[in-house]
């Protein structure tokens, strides 16, 4: 049976980063406050004229130099997980492979808001293990600064852009960098907790004019922090209990970068001390399904991690959606 193993780890942030100091210009609020609530100081925002495609692009041709592949001929699949497209159809996906060169092969979006890349990785980590593909690419991208009101204080401190990828083949059942089992789950019934109103057939064919503000991102952010600590931490329980670890066999927890005091919170929930917890919001904001393979990069590049070290990796986001993932670290250098 073929393995799915990491190979390769590579990500993008725009130039242009955005400091709370500079939000508290915009908005009624300050960077004590910001802070204090979510453990944010700045964010990267793309520039005009820059698509979640365009970050895609780069982080994907990134994580290929770090799989040591000099272009992207040999990956049969590519799956991008993004809530903010380069449009309503066609996926963007597809023009991402046709940049990086992967010729002919399977690309599509998925669209799990910040659970996407889980579900991306799990995705490309099934094809290979059923032997449909050698290679698979995973990216998880946003633009979120495109979909934020600028009416709206509480979500537009807390989002930033970015874009992580990673390149996944087949692999030995010991070799470091397999994943080794993933949990995922749903539940529409909340639905409404997290989501952009109008532009879709649900408000399109209800006849009815929208309002301007229904086309942003909209948050209700209390009760989004209680859901988010349950279902990551249940999630990781389950996930753990089926591949035979233990809560202190965990080398690292790298959680969904969604506010500082819901990784913490997770963190305590499965009984590990909160240093093992990945961190790295404070530079990058909420990058929704960027955030992981970005925190990955971020830990791996400071030597946080041994190659060998077993990690999990959790995340929540609107549906709702969560999932979790089970790997051993590989032995590799992010680009």
């Amino acid at each position: 049976m073929p393995y799915a193993v990491l190979r390769g780890l590579g990500t993008y942030l725009p130039a242009r980063r955005v400091t709370n100091d500079e939000l508290a210009e915009m908005f009624d609020t300050s960077d004590e406050w910001i802070t204090t609530r979510t453990g944010i100081k700045e964010r990267c925002w793309a520039e005009p004229g820059q698509s979640t495609g365009d970050l895609a692009t780069e982080a994907g041709r990134r994580a290929l130099k770090s799989a040591g592949l000099d272009d992207g001929a040999d990956v049969g699949l590519l799956v991008v997980a993004t809530t903010t497209p380069d449009h309503p159809c066609p996926g963007t996906a597809p023009d991402v492979a046709a940049r990086l060169g992967l010729a002919n092969a399977a690309a599509y979006d998925i669209s799990a808001v910040c659970s996407g890349f889980v579900y991306a990785l799990e995705a490309a980590a099934n094809a290979i293990q059923a032997g449909r593909v050698e290679r698979a690419l995973v990216i998880g991208a946003e633009t979120y600064s495109t979909i934020l009101s600028p009416n709206d204080r509480t979500t537009s401190v807390i989002f930033g852009d970015g874009a992580g990828a990673v390149v996944l083949s087949c692999g030995a059942a010991d070799e470091p960098g397999r994943l080794l089992g993933f949990d995922l789950g749903s539940d529409g019934t909340g639905k409404d907790l997290i989501q952009i109103p109008a532009g879709g057939s649900r408000q399109r064919g209800s006849g009815l004019a929208a309002a301007e503000d229904d086309y942003y991102f909209t948050m209700q952010g209390k009760k989004v922090f209680a859901h988010a600590v349950h279902r990551m931490s249940d999630s990781s329980l389950a996930l753990l209990k089926s591949v035979g670890w233990s809560a202190d066999q965990v080398g690292h927890l790298v959680g969904h970068q969604a506010n500082l005091r819901i990784l913490r919170a997770v963190a305590e929930q499965l009984g590990l001390d909160t240093d093992r917890a990945v961190t790295n919001i404070e530079k990058v904001g909420n990058t929704s399904a960027a955030s992981i393979p970005l925190a990955l990069a971020d830990a791996a590049a400071a030597g946080a991690f041994q190659p060998g070290e077993r990690m999990l990796l959790t995340a929540f986001g609107g549906g709702l959606t969560w999932g979790s993932a089970a790997l051993t670290w590989p032995d590799i250098t992010p680009v």
